[in-house]
Order: structure tokens, then sequence, then C-alpha cells
């Protein structure tokens, strides 16, 4: 590059007057040269302090440009004070110095120049040679008709995007606008890259959330892969989609779309005026897919109210059903009657209770499938319809010519009631481990008993005339709480688990209810097994929406949605944003949903059910059958042999009844100590009933007690 001239001849007289200002000093310190320098360097000083005074732009650059005439006259009167030419020569380094400052810095040739104009004129721009514009591949005319020729011309003035072609452009039916373009790469062979929705959406002028793009399937006389694509328009139907959508189309953009229910879509939607509900039945886009159903969440998707008590959600297999009630309809009571408990002989199935979708629930009273008795579980809190619901299904037992046992913990109104109409009720955790101990200890007879057409003994049959001993169905209300009596839990829940296990095949079943169905609270998990996989569990009310779901979950093999049971059928009224700024007071909270239940069916489905109504005000004898049924006079006898058959009503236990009566060297003690679980009167807990403690520890209390037997020793 071409150093500009000013530059050059400023850089000289630097170099030409550093010489003069290291010599003179020295050689003629009088002359008038000196006194040049001065005035020089005086008028530099000056014409910096305006520069720094003034408020106007480019100081620093006036600064600059005084400088060297500052420098040169503060190096003069350096060179005339020291002696000589200085210490080291220091004349002539300062002179040096200022030259070369001004030989980088140049303060007059670059800093005089304004408006950045060049130092020297830059050289004359030369075309660069055009880029030969990329041929267009010629489409030889096939006859297109008008709405093709002018998506084509749209087409190429946009530059032929991804270097496609219009094969064909198809107007929709009924529409102005909307249209399907079929476009294929320009080389062939090659397949469509980078088109987007935007590309396509540009030529046309609409927006490119109205495109669509497909893969084009090959057809015959047609080809197809990745050479060709298909592009919908449509921006009047997503204008009247976004308007007026249809339910289908409602269902994908809110619901499928927004995580409702994700890859889902709508079947049909329908109507029932005479039950008030309204059905949204959906099916999964890829029936190998389970539905995940948010509930609140397409609630508010389809405008529906986020209500558990109206709205309920039915699934099975890749479909679910979403019903929405104008009220809700486990509200209504259901009353029981004589011909709803009465079960079929042959199947045993009886009707205890509605679904949400007015469709009956049935129980059964024997397993006709299995050929053995049936068990029950029946989980909820105080109040929750437990007791109801045990009348139900022992008012359908009774009506099959079966035998009702019911022992509770505490004095209730309802089991007093029903106690008049079953073969033996009482109350207190002793009664319920005499129950326990003589329904096990009737499992043994039952075994032995012959039957009369050959004389021998046979597993339970249900509906054979030929057997010779009725049905027995013990129930245990409060089990969990008797399971924890510090004097009689241990009897009542080994008995039970014993009773559970072996009581189908003797014709007996066992049916306990509480409030947890878990280990730490009774139910162990062999009992939880056995009545889980022979009784349809029946829960009411936990407490809560999630303790509802685990316990049911908790009954189940393999769990499915459960559906929650509301607090309070309250359906929401109004906005509670509107009434706390308006200071208003909340609605009611609305009606219990005591009798509500979560049953679990045979396949381990959960469904939500409103039991049967049994009013017990009135009287039961239009439900239960006239006679009572009973055990036989030879099931009594052996009962009453092992000591097992009395009163079980008595407050305390008789001698050797739980625990063996004490050896003479304990006469002095108040009471008998507990060492064992049964005496001689076939009241033990086993075949070797009476022998060693340690051999027949089976939980944490018996262990402790064994151990206070040993402190006591």
């Amino acid at each position: 590059m071409t150093t500009p001239r000013s530059v050059t001849l400023e850089r000289l007289a630097y170099t030409l007057a550093a010489p003069a200002l290291a010599v003179a000093p020295n050689l003629a310190p009088d002359h008038p040269f000196h006194a040049v320098v001065q005035l020089a360097g005086a008028a530099g000083v000056a014409g910096s302090v305006l520069a720094a005074k003034s408020d106007g732009p480019g100081a620093g650059r006036k600064i600059l440009r005084w400088s060297p005439l500052v420098l040169a006259a503060a190096v003069d009167i350096a060179a005339k004070t020291t002696t000589g030419w200085g210490p080291y020569w220091l004349d002539g380094l300062l002179a040096g110095g200022w030259a070369a400052a001004g030989f980088v810095v140049m303060p007059y040739s670059r800093h005089a120049r304004r408006r950045h104009r060049p130092a020297v004129a830059a050289p004359a721009p030369q075309l660069a040679p055009a880029e030969a514009p990329e041929p267009v591949p010629v489409v030889p005319d096939d006859g297109a008709d008008l709405l093709t020729r002018d998506a084509r011309r749209l087409w190429e003035q946009a530059g032929m995007p991804a270097r496609t072609h219009i094969v064909k452009a198809t107007r929709h039916p009924g529409m102005r606008h909307d249209m399907t373009i079929l476009l294929r790469a320009s080389e062939t062979g090659r397949p469509i890259t980078g088109l987007s929705e935007a590309a396509v959406a540009a030529p046309f002028g609409v927006h490119s959330s109205d495109v669509v793009l497909a893969e084009v399937a090959i057809q015959p006389g047609r080809q197809g892969g990745p050479g060709w694509m298909e592009a919908r328009i449509t921006p009047d139907a997503n204008q009247r989609r976004r308007t007026q959508p249809t339910p289908q189309e409602r269902w994908i953009d809110r619901v499928a779309g927004k995580g409702g229910a994700p890859g889902s879509e709508l079947v049909h939607k329908t109507r029932d005026d005479e039950r008030g509900v309204v059905f949204y039945r959906a099916k999964m886009s890829d029936s190998t897919d389970t539905p995940r159903i948010d509930l609140p969440k397409v609630c508010r998707a389809l405008g529906l109210p986020e209500d558990d008590s109206r709205v309920f959600v039915l699934t099975e297999g890749a479909e679910f059903l979403i019903s929405v009630f104008d009220t809700p309809p486990l509200s209504p009571t259901f009353r029981a009657t004589r011909e709803l408990l009465t079960p079929d002989a042959k199947t045993g199935m009886y009707v205890c209770g509605v679904s949400i979708t007015g469709q009956p629930v049935h129980n059964f009273v024997f397993q006709h499938d299995k050929n053995a008795a049936k068990h029950g579980l029946v989980l909820g809190v105080t109040r929750g319809g437990k007791t109801q619901f045990f009348a139900v299904t022992m008012v359908a037992e009774s009506n099959a010519g079966h035998i009702v046992w019911l022992s509770s913990c505490f004095k209730d109104e309802k089991t007093t009631a029903l106690g008049e109409y079953i073969d033996r009720q009482g109350i207190t955790p002793i009664y319920m481990a005499r129950q326990l101990r003589a329904a096990k200890a009737l499992c043994e007879i039952r075994a032995e008993m012959p039957w009369a057409h050959d004389g021998k003994p046979h597993d339970y049959k249900p509906g054979d005339p030929r057997c010779p001993y009725k049905q027995l169905n013990v129930y245990a209300d409060e089990f969990m709480t008797a399971s924890q009596d510090p004097d009689y839990g241990e009897f009542i829940q080994a008995d039970g688990d014993a009773l559970t296990v072996m009581g189908l095949k003797y014709g007996i079943g066992f049916n306990p209810a509480g409030q947890s169905p878990f280990a730490h609270n009774g139910f162990s998990t062999e009992m939880k097994d056995n009545l889980r996989q022979n009784s349809r569990p029946v829960i009411f009310n936990m407490g809560s929406p999630g303790a509802t779901r685990k316990a049911a979950e908790g009954t189940m093999e393999n769990p499915y949605d459960v559906p929650t049971i509301p607090a309070r059928y309250a359906p929401k009224e109004g906005s509670a944003i509107e009434r706390a700024m308006a200071g208003e007071a909340e609605p009611e909270t609305g009606v219990s949903t005591g009798g509500v239940a979560v049953v679990v069916l045979d396949n381990g489905r959960a469904v939500l059910m409103k039991a049967l109504y049994v009013d017990f005000d009135e009287d039961l004898g239009d439900l239960f059958p006239t006679e009572v049924h009973r055990l036989t006079d030879y099931e009594i006898e052996e009962l009453a042999k092992r000591g097992l058959w009395f009163d079980w009503s008595e407050p305390e236990p008789r001698p050797g009844e739980f625990w063996p009566e004490p050896d003479e060297d304990d006469a002095g003690d108040d009471k008998p100590r507990r060492r064992g679980s049964g005496g001689k009167g076939g009241g033990g807990r086993g075949p070797k009933s009476g022998g060693r403690r340690s051999e027949q520890i089976t939980t944490p209390r018996q262990a402790l007690e064994a151990i206070k037997s040993l402190t006591d020793a």
C-alpha cells in the first residue's frame, strides 16, 4: 500500500530536526534557534489548553496536533540545562525519542484529516463476474388445468422451493382457497429434502399452520416414495375449525393434543336425555397403547365441570368412556328388595348395587366356576356403609339357604338388628375369637362327615342336594381392631388366616371388614391374597381419594385406574374466585356419599357403585327368609365335644379355653399364665395345641409372651 505524501514529509521533518535539538544547546546555547523553539512550545501549550477548555468535539485530536511543538521545547530546555551532553548522552536520547514518537504518531498528517477521508485514492472497485443462473428445468406442457397452472406460476416465482415441481393442484369441494398440491423432485431419482410448511405457505400467502405435508403412497399408474410429497393447504377449513369445530376436531385439538388423553381420538358423542347423561366414547389411535387420562384436564378442554360426583371415566383396553351427568348419578337411594337379593340358583349371582352408568352390579354367594364357597372383603372408614353392605350380603346368603354368623368389636344398632335373622351374632373380641375357633374346628368336622349317597366325605359342592351340610358365612366386623386386641388379637388373626386358607373346601367363607387391608393392621399377605382371589372386594370411602385408591390397589392383582369416590356430592356453583373477591360465603358442602364404593370385579377392573339400601327402621323380615338356617345336629354335637359350642357372649374365658390351666406351683398366682394357645378341649390352634409355646410361635406378640414366660420361670 502506498505511503501518503504528507506522512513522508512529516517524518522527514522529525528526522532533520532531532539532531538540531540535541546539538544546538551544547554548541550555541545563546543562538536565536532556542528562542524560536521555546516560542513554538509556548504556542503548543496555549493551543492544547484552549482545546481542552473547548466544548466542541475533537479536543483530543487537537491536543495531539500540538504535542510535537510542546515536546520539542521540553527537549531543548532539558538539553540546555544538562552539563555537556548529559549523563549517558541524555540529550541525544531525548532528541531521538522525540523523533521516534513523531515518526509513529504523525500528529499533523494523521489527525488533521476530517470526515475520515482516505489518505490516498482507493482503487476503483472491479466488477465481479455475475454467476450464471441455474438453469430451470423446462417442464413440457402437460395440459394442466387453470388451477394447476396458476399454482405452478406462484411456485416458480418463489424459486421452486426444495427444487420441486407441482404436478397437480386439486381444489377441495365447497372451498374457495383450500386445495391439495402434488409435488415431485425436479431431478428424477432425487428425494425431496428441506421442504417445510413455511416454504409451501409463503408462495400462496397463507399461514404455515394451514399447511400439512404428507407422504404419497405408491399407486397403480403413479409413482410415490421419497421423491413425491403432498401438501394440503386449508386456510378456509382451519378458520372454520378454529371458530366452529366438530366434536372430533375439538377432541383432537384440545384433548389429544394438550395432554388430556394423548394419542386418543373421539369415536362419537351421544346424549341420553332420559338418564340425563352425555357419553364421550374414545379410543387410542394405536390399539396397542394404554389410555393415560388426566380427567381434570379433559374436563377443562371440553368445557365440562371438574366435578368428581358427575364426571366419571371407564377404561376397557384401548377404549374408554367419559360420562358427564346432569346430576350426581349415585345420589339417589336404591332400595334393596327380596327379588334383587335372591341369588340365581345356578350361578349364585345377585344384585348388590348400581353402577354410575345405571347398570346392576352383581356379587355372588358361592363360586360356581371354582365349585367352592366364597370369601368377602369389605373396607371403609366408620359410617362409610360397611354394615349396610353386610346386611345386603347376609340377606342374599340367607335367601340362598346359607348359615350366617356375625361378630363385631363394638355394640351397634344395625348388627343387633341383623342378629334376629341369622344363626349367631355377638359383640366383643372374645366372641369373635370363639366364633373363628369354632369355624376352624368345623372345617375338621366337615372333612370327616360322610355323604349319604356313598358314605364317604367329599369337598363342598355348591347347590349339590347330596351335600350333608349348608354353607357357612362367617362375618367379622372391625377385624382390624379385634386383631390388635392385647388378649385375643393373636388368636383372631391366626384363626382368621387359617380359615381363609382351608374354609372354602368345606363350605365356609370368611368375610372380614375393616379400615385397612395391610399386614400391619391384621391382614396378613396370605389372608389378603386368599380374600382377593376368592371374592369381589368392596372398598367404601377410606377418608381421602388417595387412601381409597391405595386400598383398592392393595386388593387388585393388576392395578387399573381406580375411580375416585368424592367426599360429598357438591356440584360446583359459580366461581370461587368471584366469591372470594366479593367476600361471599362458600355454598353448602352437599350430601354425604355413604354407600358409594369401589367394587373390584373378577378381571381386576374397578367399578364405582352405590350399594343397595337396607332400611333398618323398617321390618327386615320382608327381605330375609322366614326360616333361620342353622348347623346340623351332628355338627353341633361335634363342636360341643370340643368344648366350642356354648354361649360365646360369656365375658370371661372358660378354664383352659385359650390358655392352659396353671400348674400346682402357680397356685398362688392371681391369674393363670398364658403359656399356650389352647387346652385339651379342642380349642387349640392346631392338632397339637397343648404343646410347648416355642413350637407355636408365629407372631411377634407370641414371641413376646414366650419371653415373659421365661422371665417368670
